[in-house]
């Protein structure tokens, strides 16, 4: 069973939900607390032991590029000042030379193709997807677990209530194995009173390499993008596919709301930051009831 080694990060979004601030600044870098959320993904993708970092990016999107490298001036600067601290910080956060491969997504085509823009970079081995707008800390460590059990294609759900599956993915379940269970069917966004239960697709996926020649001749689905949903569900009739589910709590910032909680939690689990932050909300909250 080959490792996962390769991330795949559609990015090429135009982040419409977050206008006027998205305008010039691609969504991906906006900050959750003084980090860039496609820095916190990458993050989490790194501590699971990935090793390669493709970016499927559009126009518009260089400074992408530009966080993952070298800022000579910065770097200069914060030495010359003696700024050691943030110095290492930087370079800490810095990929390993070619540990990072950006592509083009020339048209807006989902993201099925987005995924499939990297077949190329990827080649002929398993790797991981990884929805850069949702924040799910600890995800990728538990979906290599899950893999390395069961190997297939590995899909990270969570549970919503029945009213709101009609918002999204939803997966059928098989035979339950505790943390993991098979999947047996998947469908976006059912008619409501008509989901096979209430386990979303949750933005991380492990797949086989088999779905790029799937993308490939995949027609164009809802929205006339080309689903990743249906192209797995096309490899899903000759491989097996397993569902995980995530021990912990995704923020989803490419809404305003699921922006504004993870600046919260994420800035409530920083010592620096936890008791002056919890004072100041209840500050507010107090003044708003008063």
């Amino acid at each position: 069973m080959k490792p996962i080694r390769k991330a795949v990060l559609p990015v090429a979004g135009l982040g419409t939900r977050f206008l006027p601030a998205t305008k010039s600044v691609p969504k991906e870098m906006l900050t959750v607390v003084d980090r860039p959320v496609i820095q916190h993904v990458v993050d989490e993708a790194k501590a699971a032991g990935i090793e390669h970092f493709v970016f499927v990016t559009g126009r518009n999107k260089g400074v992408i590029e530009d966080h993952f490298d070298i800022a000579y001036e910065l770097d200069r600067t914060l030495a010359e000042r003696g700024k050691t601290k943030e110095l290492q910080a930087l370079q800490a956060d810095l990929p390993a030379a070619g540990a990072t491969s950006f592509t083009r997504q020339q048209a807006p085509l989902g993201l099925g193709h987005a995924v499939w823009c990297a077949r190329e970079i990827v080649g002929d081995e398993p790797f991981a997807v990884i929805l850069p707008d949702m924040l799910s800390p600890g995800c990728m460590s538990q979906m290599i677990a899950a893999y390395e059990r069961h190997g297939g294609n590995v899909i990270a759900v969570e549970e919503v209530p029945d009213d709101q599956t009609h918002q999204y993915g939803i997966v059928a379940k098989g035979q339950d194995f505790g943390e993991t269970f098979e999947i047996t069917g998947m469908v976006e966004k059912p008619p409501r009173g008509t989901a096979p239960s209430n386990l979303i697709i949750s933005g991380r996926y492990i797949l086989q390499p088999e779905i790029f020649s799937i993308l490939g001749t995949q027609e164009r689905g809802a929205g006339g993008e080309i689903q990743l949903t249906d192209g797995m569900k096309r490899l899903a009739q000759t491989a097996p596919f397993f569902g995980l589910r995530y021990r912990g709590r995704t923020f989803d910032t490419g809404n305003k709301l699921g922006f504004l909680l993870a600046n919260v939690a994420y800035a409530l689990e920083r010592e620096d930051l936890r008791d002056p932050l919890r004072a100041e909300i209840e500050a507010l909250l107090k003044g708003r009831t008063g």
